[in-house]
């Protein structure tokens, strides 16, 4: 994206306060545009408190349905149907639970009366808003929807030609947990990912897999330590580890009950606390990712 650079935030396991750093960076940055790709559980907006000013629909996958006055109720539909998702509705004809249709559009393909027809899904939204440091791009799923990835990879793509248009530095991007195809959406094409990992066994071995996955686009992988003093042997641990793969640590912050009291009123740590030990330590660490950059 030329001269833009985009950080995503990703973490390997939900709970380790990614979003809580992440807009703590957003606090802190020199006016940025923001982007949720976390679509299938969006947190960013509860400290952000964006304000909605464009939004738009994002077609999801296939939807079937069956016309009764066109179903001559042979049930070809049903057979071949490999979720369950067709049955029979007790007068001979046949409908479709939306909740097990998977769209593969195989009952529309078959059926010899022409009865069954399918839809893109549109209670996908994704959203450009205001907030108090600047633009931010978001999204919400519609419940059980799929082609989450496909919207990663829109809203990114949105947020950084808003970058680009008003010649704004740096993309901040939330980036979901884990490494299924969101995370990918998210990390593709990045300038940098910064991981977030908490002091747990589950936590080092999660981060090391988006590590790896990061490294395998050739993206500059950096990491955070958060709650560093829940299990300090732990986090030594993950510091040792971190060093013998080559990922620059750029901080260990502590537990501190303000980080909650932060969330609780809708704000960050640096706002809310600007002089305690996680506000400095994620200044620290913002300073030497830029710097970097």
């Amino acid at each position: 994206y030329g001269c833009m650079k985009e950080i995503t935030v990703v973490s390997g396991k939900g709970g380790t306060g990614k979003t809580s750093v992440t807009a703590a960076i957003a606090a802190l940055g020199d006016h940025m545009v923001f982007c949720d790709g976390d679509v299938d559980a969006p947190d960013l907006h509860l400290i952000l408190q964006p304000e909605i000013k464009e939004s738009f629909v994002f077609e999801g996958g296939w939807e079937a349905s069956i016309d009764a006055e066109k179903c001559t109720g042979c049930g070809l539909c049903a057979e071949y149907c490999r979720f369950d998702a067709i049955h029979e509705n007790g007068s001979g004809q046949y409908r479709i639970d939306p909740l097990k249709c998977e769209g593969c559009r195989l009952c529309e393909r078959i059926c010899p009366a022409g009865a069954v027809s399918s839809e893109r899904r549109r209670d996908n939204q994704w959203f450009i808003s205001g907030t108090r440091w600047g633009t931010m791009v978001h999204a919400r799923m519609g419940a059980g929807q799929e082609n989450s990835g496909k919207l990663v990879t829109r809203i990114r793509k949105e947020a950084a030609e808003l970058a680009l248009g008003q010649g704004i530095e740096f993309l901040l991007t939330d980036g979901p947990p884990g490494t299924g195809c969101p995370a990918i959406a998210s990390i593709t094409g990045a300038g940098a990912v910064l991981v977030v990992i908490e002091p747990s066994q589950t936590s080092i071995h999660d981060a090391t897999r988006v590590i790896e996955l990061a490294k395998g686009f050739n993206i500059p992988v950096f990491a955070l330590i958060n709650k560093t003093d829940i299990h300090l042997s732990m986090a030594d641990r993950i510091k040792r580890h971190l060093e013998k793969i080559n990922v620059p640590l750029l901080g260990r912050i502590p537990f501190d009950q303000k980080i909650v009291e932060a969330m609780i009123r809708g704000m960050s740590i640096v706002e809310y606390a600007p002089e305690s030990e996680p506000a400095r330590m994620i200044t620290i660490a913002w300073e030497m990712l830029r710097a970097s950059l």
